[in-house]
């Protein structure tokens, strides 16, 4: 039976050791959408924003929070990243964010792919808050993995997932 990996055997919560472990190529993928009202996305489109391209700003945020996984997530090993892509895709009702990030390392990267979404969705609220404070961060899933003893996960793709995110593109 599986077991939670970050607790000893008494109990105790510690960060698991992964020094006998060989390093290998290890990617995850994970994406989030920010829903807001129709005026601000045609306010995005339009980049009528003082602070700047909200959509730049937050795959920039994105790439700089997943350098930084360790600091947010205390039992997170510290990674060297060999890759990250994040994207944010202005759609019918929000904007789609979607991370890649790969690493030759002994832990996976789940983490970090969550937190680049993560922070990107945070930064895309930031910089239109002004216009909408009830927008809606959600859907913040691990999409797939590769790579390490667990083996690959992907995430199966479910017809309310395309609904939720509006998928017809509004650019």
């Amino acid at each position: 039976m599986k077991r939670l990996s970050h607790y000893g055997k008494s109990g105790d919560v510690q960060m698991v050791d992964v020094s006998a472990k060989a390093p290998t190529t290890r990617t995850a993928a994970a994406r989030g959408l920010v829903k807001m009202k129709p005026a601000v996305v045609r306010a995005v489109k339009r980049l009528q924003n003082p602070k700047g391209n909200p959509l730049e700003v937050a795959r920039i945020a994105g790439i700089a929070a997943a350098k930084r996984t360790a600091e947010w997530i205390p039992l997170c090993h510290p990674l060297l990243l060999t890759h990250i892509d994040v994207t944010a895709t202005l759609c019918q009702n929000g904007v789609e964010l979607q991370s890649t990030v790969t690493t030759t390392a002994q832990t996976g990267v789940e983490m970090e792919a969550l937190v680049a979404v993560t922070a990107a969705a945070l930064t895309v609220y930031d910089m239109c808050k002004a216009l909408d404070k009830s927008m809606e961060i959600t859907g913040i899933v691990l999409v797939e993995k590769t790579g390490g003893k667990g083996g690959d996960f992907r995430r199966r793709a479910v017809a309310h997932d395309r609904a939720a995110s509006g998928r017809a593109r509004t650019r």
